[in-house]
């Protein structure tokens, strides 16, 4: 079997970077795209400059600006964000059509069988960095490895705008000092257990058997048994399909009970009926789910197999998910899980 090649690229600071590009004037400078501090907004991205005072995505900008007195808040463009991460996608296209995006500035790319530069992975990766480079301004960074999940891992090891090539021979050593906290699903309160067991490295976590983390990780352990030995068998997919949609909405003044925050329902489930109606027709919706934020941050979700979407569902789970907070709502959001499959979309 042909030996497999994955390069996973990650472009820098994206949002911020196109920003850079087309105001060279806020180079240098920590700058950051997010919504504004009075609007209760948070940051989407930031340079490395403000990454320098503490400050990182989904962090409150309030708490941004004060961390970085003189940190350039930008509104961002999401049009134009699109349009760059198409252009960039296109160049990837250029090498192979095993491209699989993950967001709009992140991608899988299957480059086993390209015959390019002598079917040099490495070469290959390089050349894409410099065409985005020199077409688009701004930087990627990449990550060459022999499956996903580690091709994900050296995209993140040079950063910014660097190279990493893990060949097949370097993988037994590379991964057994892997943090676990590299593992994809491996959270605060997995990475809290994990380490409760004295397990701080992938090496480590490779003397548990696959029963024994079923007894003591659960539904993780499968993932856990195969990423901490570099096994990723996931193919690169070229179509992703679409788990769930859903729409949510963060308050400029917090929601201070609950029939407050119910009646923003309303709002919040028509435009959830107009996503719903561009969706292709293959897909079936599932189950309804809720999520809210409270004032403190805390958050809880909620879903429901067995109920049907309508709007008095929606109001039954928020009055469920309220009652394990009680406290001032800042973000309401509401959604659908969704199945692939033949047949009409139909929900409403």
């Amino acid at each position: 079997m042909t030996q497999r090649k994955i390069i996973h690229c990650d472009a820098d600071c994206f949002y911020v970077a196109v920003e850079e590009r087309d105001d060279p004037s806020l180079r240098g400078r920590p700058v950051a795209v997010g919504g504004d501090e009075r609007r209760r907004g948070v940051i989407a991205t930031c340079n490395y400059a403000a990454r320098a005072y503490g400050v990182h995505s989904a962090m409150p900008t309030a708490v941004a600006r004060r961390l970085c007195p003189e940190l350039v808040l930008l509104p961002g463009n999401m049009a134009k964000y699109r349009e760059v991460s198409q252009q960039m996608q296109a160049i990837f296209q250029r090498f192979t059509p095993l491209v699989e995006p993950l967001s709009l500035d992140e991608a899988y790319l299957d480059v086993s069988e390209v015959p390019l530069y002598s079917g040099s992975g490495t070469y290959i990766a390089e050349a894409i960095r410099q065409q985005v480079a020199r077409e688009l301004g701004i930087t990627v960074s990449a990550g060459v490895a022999p499956n996903k999940f580690l091709a994900k891992v050296a995209s993140d090891w040079m950063k910014p705008d660097g190279l990493f090539v893990l060949p097949p021979a370097k993988v037994e050593e590379f991964v057994a000092a892997l943090s676990v906290a590299r593992i994809p699903g491996v959270g605060p309160v997995m990475l809290d257990k994990l380490r409760r067991h004295g397990l701080e490295t992938c090496g480590q976590l490779q003397s548990f058997s696959k029963e024994d983390l079923y007894r003591d990780f659960g539904t993780m352990a499968e993932r856990l048994h195969d990423f901490a030995r570099g096994v990723d068998h996931r193919p690169v997919r070229v179509e992703r399909s679409r788990k769930s949609l859903s729409v949510e909405h963060t308050y400029v003044f917090d929601l201070p009970d609950r029939q407050t925050a119910r009646a923003r329902l309303p709002e919040l489930y028509d435009k959830l009926k107009q996503r719903l109606e561009k969706l292709e027709s293959h897909y079936r919706v599932m189950s309804p789910f809720i999520k809210l934020k409270f004032c403190d941050f805390t958050a809880t979700s909620l879903e429901r197999g067995s109920l049907f979407p309508s709007l008095q569902t929606f109001a039954a789970l928020l009055d469920m998910a309220y009652q394990r907070g009680q406290k001032p709502v800042r973000l309401i959001g509401i959604g659908v899980s969704l199945e692939e499959q033949g047949g009409q979309l139909a929900m409403f």
